[in-house]
């Protein structure tokens, strides 16, 4: 018995190819949009339970029908009552009919490059998305419009007080009547979708992305800045909104600036704070950039020259907690906001740097008693053992030089020299666990996590800092390479060599040009912690590749980076613990 096959009929002779939307060809105008809307019937309302018995699309390009795709499909069940009454499509009528698995490629390739349509597009696009895993296929990146919201949004409620396919087709005077099966109701739909776009066409929306944008309710003081964005660049970068004394209101990066900013001036932009910003903004300044880690680099920057009030981390970007020597005859760890030679940091906020610097000098036997004590004097017999509370040098007398020892295994912890003390801590973890102290095992387990976390951290961007002169190349997606030159942790020069393009004289250029640095006597040598991750980070990323440093590019050997392992399972361990339910007594 033969398998009756999908219908699908050319009506037109335009070129039938459905191009995609690409990223640079956002603000395709909506007469060359090619848009397939699509309906279903179905065995019930469900997607999860329920199948498709019916499938009818219409491809659309410019006001013109350029294909449509029909078909019944068997769902491999008998039709329900309700369903036969609402439909007319019966059991019988199904018996010769594919099965959606036969359907389904179609249909996908009928709709491929496309924009689809649906009215009540949740309900169909729903559907189709279930029907895509059932059979083992992949979804594909469609863009999706419902009618109904866009109706919703376009009709005022006196005019259209239901938006149902019938009532809009009553409203519009369609061609083709909604009957309740696919073909009709997807060609109802189209005469719709064309009598909204002509609507909102003379309210100034041209493109599918502005489209998009009107659909969300904007106040027209919002949709009315649009033009804050006509002069921005489609390229990467990093803009800047200012207020009416010229002030900087806010700061971010783009890929795409002008469709990122324009962006705040439609519906995609919810929060409230940035809506209040807007309504202050008189201009956008910008800075085109190589790529996206001279945009993090320079965003960054500007927050810290700046402190735009709108953006939530540029409150003193540059002050960050470290952990500290003292510098007298018996040293002790300090929480303070300036990073010496052998300082752990940075910490985000004061009581993390706190408990972490409790950590060390419990790990390390340092002191932290405040007490002056002079070069000849001893430490010890004032303070109670730390058995009963006190120091965690102990009460033992010792000398500067005894308890010089101590120093040196924290300076060395710190450098990544040694990892003496979170083995340590480690063997104390098991020794409490052994005896069955779970609960002191699982704090003890929590701070040495941080520990390590803490340490790895900062010998992370600091192995990143102590190099003079790097030089690095990522490959582009379109070919070609983005370069970097970075110096002290610093980003000094950013460049691409397009495809095709000889790169090593794009090198030499950036290098020539780069910013002089003058490192400082710190971890991270004067640079902005979060200017070195952000340099750390782009260099981890898959497929970059060293073009010429002056020191190697390595981590401590002894360092917490061979700790990353224990403490993932130990923040495992934690979250587990929490999630467990407690025990009743």
């Amino acid at each position: 018995m033969s398998v009756p096959r999908p219908t699908v009929r050319p009506v037109s002779s335009r070129d039938e190819t459905a191009r995609q939307l690409a990223f640079d060809e956002l603000d395709t105008p909506l007469r060359d949009t090619t848009f397939v809307v699509v309906d279903l019937e179905t065995t019930g309302s469900n997607a999860g339970d329920d199948a498709i018995t019916e499938i009818g699309a219409v491809k659309i390009r410019g006001g013109e029908v350029v294909g449509e795709l029909s078909t019944l499909v068997d769902p491999g069940r008998t039709m329900p009552p309700h369903i036969v009454r609402l439909t007319g499509i019966t059991s019988a009528m199904l018996v010769d009919a594919p099965r959606i698995e036969q359907v389904l490629p179609s249909f996908l390739e009928f709709a491929r490059g496309a924009v689809l349509v649906a009215h009540n597009a949740p309900f169909d696009i729903g559907f189709l998305r279930a029907a895509t895993t059932r059979c083992d296929l992949s979804w594909p990146p469609f863009q999706v419009l419902c009618t109904v919201r866009l109706a919703r949004r376009v009709l005022s409620r006196e005019e259209a007080p239901s938006v149902k396919l019938s009532a809009l087709a009553d409203l519009f005077r369609v061609s083709t009547r909604p009957t309740h099966r696919a073909l009709d109701d997807a060609r109802a739909t189209v005469d719709v979708l064309h009598a909204l776009i002509e609507r909102v066409g003379n309210l100034g929306v041209h493109s599918y992305p502005e489209l998009v944008d009107y659909l969300p309710n904007v106040s027209a003081a919002q949709r009315g800045k649009r033009g804050l964005a006509a002069h921005l660049p489609r390229t990467p970068g990093v803009y800047l909104f200012r207020g009416p004394s010229d002030e900087a209101l806010y700061v971010g990066t783009a890929v795409n600036l002008q469709r990122r900013v324009r962006g705040y001036f439609t519906g995609s932009e919810t929060r409230p704070r940035m809506k209040e910003m807007v309504a202050l903004a008189t201009r956008v300044d910008h800075v085109e950039c190589a790529h996206g880690l001279e945009a993090g680099v320079r965003e960054l920057r500007l927050l810290a020259a700046h402190a735009p009030p709108y953006n939530r981390r540029s409150k003193f970007p540059k002050r960050a907690w470290w952990i500290t020597l003292t510098d007298e005859a018996f040293p002790r760890l300090s929480v303070t906001r300036r990073a010496g030679p052998d300082a752990l940091g940075p910490f985000g906020n004061r009581s993390d740097a706190a408990d972490v610097a409790a950590t060390i000098t419990e790990a390390c036997r340092l002191r932290h008693c405040t007490r002056k004590i002079r070069q000849d004097a001893v430490h010890g017999p004032d303070c109670p053992d730390d058995a009963v509370g006190g120091c965690p040098a102990g009460s033992t007398p010792q000398s500067a030089a005894a308890y010089a020892t101590a120093v040196a295994l924290t300076r060395n912890l710190i450098r990544g020299a040694t990892d003496a003390p979170l083995r340590d801590l480690r063997t104390r973890i098991e020794d409490l666990a052994l005896a069955e102290l779970f609960e002191n095992a699982a704090r003890l387990r929590d701070r040495t996590a941080a520990l390590a976390s803490a340490l790895r951290r900062c010998q992370r961007l600091a192995s990143v800092a102590a190099i003079e002169e790097l030089v690095a190349a990522r490959p582009r997606e379109e070919g070609g390479w983005e370069f970097a030159v970075i110096r002290s942790g610093r980003l000094a020069s950013a460049g691409v060599a397009q495809r095709g393009v000889a790169p090593m004289p794009v090198v030499d250029a950036l290098v020539l040009a780069a910013e002089t640095v003058l490192p400082e006597e710190s971890p991270l040598r004067g640079a902005m912690a979060d200017e070195v991750r952000l340099v750390a980070n782009w260099l981890d990323a898959p497929g970059v590749r060293i073009v010429r440093t002056s020191d190697g590019y390595r981590e401590p050997a002894h360092g917490a980076g061979s700790w990353q392992q224990w403490c993932a399972l130990a923040r495992g361990a934690g979250e587990y613990a929490e999630r467990a339910p407690h025990p009743r007594h």
